[in-house]
Parts: structure tokens; sequence; C-alpha cells
């Protein structure tokens, strides 16, 4: 038998090429959440269940990307790039949340949070055209 190809986990991190994190895209996707208030450091903060001081040292990073923009005060908002990023990782989390609430009855937060990382664009556009097509709804 000839078994070719595989790899840890680790081995298929280090051969992703996006500049974002998954960490990352926590981030931006709470933010987008969070876009009709104003969203400070210890907001996120306390919705991601992380320390403030990690909080900010990630907003440098998404600053850095383009991603984010900070004011002096510390509000936080996304620039056009954040928001469509944002804009398809909310609605990457809603397809997964309906799927997995479909097939196993109930929503799982927890293994939608794990996974959704995972899932390339084509495979969610399919897993929408699925739910779509079955009218499934959440």
């Amino acid at each position: 038998m000839e078994i070719k190809g595989f790899k840890t986990q680790k081995g298929y991190d280090l051969e992703r090429k996006e500049k974002i994190t998954f960490a990352m895209e926590d981030y931006i996707e709470m933010i987008y959440r969070l876009e009709e208030e104003t969203t400070k450091i210890t907001t996120l903060a306390n919705l991601l269940n992380i320390k403030p001081s990690s909080v900010s040292k990630m907003i440098d990073k998404l600053k850095d990307l383009n991603l984010v923009d900070k004011e002096k005060y510390g509000s936080i908002s996304l620039t056009q790039e954040g928001k469509i990023l944002g804009s398809y990782l909310l609605n990457r989390h809603n397809i997964l949340c309906r799927f997995f609430k479909k097939i196993n009855g109930y929503e799982n937060l927890y293994l939608v949070e794990q996974i959704e990382h995972f899932f390339d664009k084509k495979t969610i556009k399919n897993i929408e055209k699925f739910l779509d097509k079955e009218n499934i709804n959440d």
C-alpha cells in the first residue's frame, strides 16, 4: 500500500501562503460583528476572552496589514479591505452553523469555531449552495 502526501497539521500550517492567521480571522470577524458599535480594545478582550495587552498587539498587526484603523483614543474600525474580509468570515461562520445544525440537529459553536478556518472558499460556496437548494435556513 502506497501512502504519500500526508502531513501533520503543523506541516499543513507551514505551507499556508496567507498572511492572515486563524487568530487574525477571529479578530476581524468579531470586529465586523460589532461594526455598528464603537469597538475598543477592552470590548474585544472581553468578547474573545483574551487579555487587553494581547488584543492591543494583534490590533497593531492588523493595522500593519491595512485591515483595521485605530483611533487615538482606542476606537477600532475595519478598513474597506477589512470589511470585505469580515463579511466573508461572518458569512462562512453562519453557513457552517446552518450546516452543522442541519446534520447534527443542534448548534455547536465550539465545533464551528474550531473548524471554520480549514474550509476553502469553494467548499463554503458549495455548502451554501447545498443549504439553499435544500431550503435549509437558520
